[in-house]
């Protein structure tokens, strides 16, 4: 891929600095609370602790001041700082997948008060132009689609537009009795793979794949594969919807450190949700001892089927890359 050109001519006005982690850290956390906490989701209150926790950890902050380039954790990026109260943030995380150095901008926020004055296009400004220096060969960002003037910001400096994505979570509506429209779940059988790896695939893109992490060959039959599950200590539960004996939809839970409330769902292309909605619902049945189960999709895609399992929408988000 050729080196992506980034216009800085912005990045030296004000107080820009680098992040200091042996200080900044409580400062930054309280900037994205401010910032992002009418939409944060658990993972993202975890994450908040975890800096804060962080910040008083002085055998963290000295591992943590050894691997700011190499670490896929938020360790390095630029603050704007004014009268010693940082009001501006932007994250920069490395990623290495399959020899390729990507990076992820991430926790680009600004104070209310500080708003529409350029800092928050000086910091993407300088961090592009960091992570180039550093050896990225793509520049990553999810913005939320209801956030026109940061979606316009990163489109001129050269972000596409690559997936959207919608995020929901499991609501306390009441679930039915059982299936309905002649729909029947049950386990998903090895001759359902196929269709089953072919929808995972469509509605999980490959090219997220080097932030995700998922691997869909974990879910497949065969000795092996329930081996490696037994081995890494994955518990798997799996869901189809049939109807007339043809393959509706599945929904996967895998239960990660990572990703214990996250379920998996793929479905016919054409639009059938009853075989969706049965499977989201028998999972919730099945998993009814989690606090809040967590299905993210493709944005406009079988909404009425995820929402009408008893799932709310809580925010979908524009994944852009950096053209080159």
């Amino acid at each position: 891929m050729a080196s992506i050109t980034v216009q800085t001519q912005s990045a030296q006005i004000g107080p820009l600095r680098p992040l200091n982690i042996l200080r900044d850290l409580p400062q930054v956390a309280d900037l994205i609370e401010l910032c992002f906490s009418s939409t944060m989701d658990d993972d993202g209150q975890s994450y908040l602790q975890q800096m804060r926790r962080a910040s008083r950890d002085n055998g963290f902050l000295r591992w943590a001041g050894q691997v700011v380039d190499s670490a896929s954790l938020p360790l390095t990026g630029f603050v704007w700082e004014e009268n010693g109260r940082i009001i501006g943030n932007a994250s920069l995380v490395p990623h290495t997948f399959k020899g390729k150095k990507i990076a992820l901008i991430a926790n680009v926020a600004t104070h209310p008060d500080y708003r529409r004055r350029g800092i928050g296009r000086a910091l993407t400004e300088r961090v592009m132009a960091s992570a180039r220096q550093k050896g990225a060969r793509e520049l990553w960002l999810h913005v939320r689609d209801d956030n026109p003037t940061a979606i316009k910001i990163y489109t001129d400096l050269g972000f596409a537009e690559r997936a959207k994505r919608t995020t929901y979570h499991s609501t306390s509506a009441p679930l039915p009795s059982g299936t309905s429209n002649g729909v029947t779940v049950s386990q998903p059988t090895a001759r359902d793979w196929p269709l089953q790896h072919a929808w995972l695939e469509r509605a999980h893109p490959d090219e997220l794949r080097w932030y995700a992490r998922w691997d869909w060959d974990i879910l497949g039959p065969g000795l092996w594969n329930w081996l490696y599950r037994s081995f890494v200590e994955y518990d798997v539960r799996q869901w189809a919807a049939t109807r007339n004996g043809q393959l509706l939809a599945t929904v996967s839970w895998m239960f990660t450190a990572r990703g214990a409330n996250m379920l998996w769902a793929a479905a016919r292309p054409d639009g059938d949700a009853s075989g969706l909605r049965s499977a989201l619902e028998a999972a919730r049945r099945d998993l009814a001892y989690h606090h809040k189960l967590t299905v993210e999709y493709p944005a406009g895609e079988m909404v009425e089927a995820i929402q009408s399992a008893g799932f709310s929408a809580s925010r979908t988000l524009i994944w852009m890359r950096a053209t080159a």
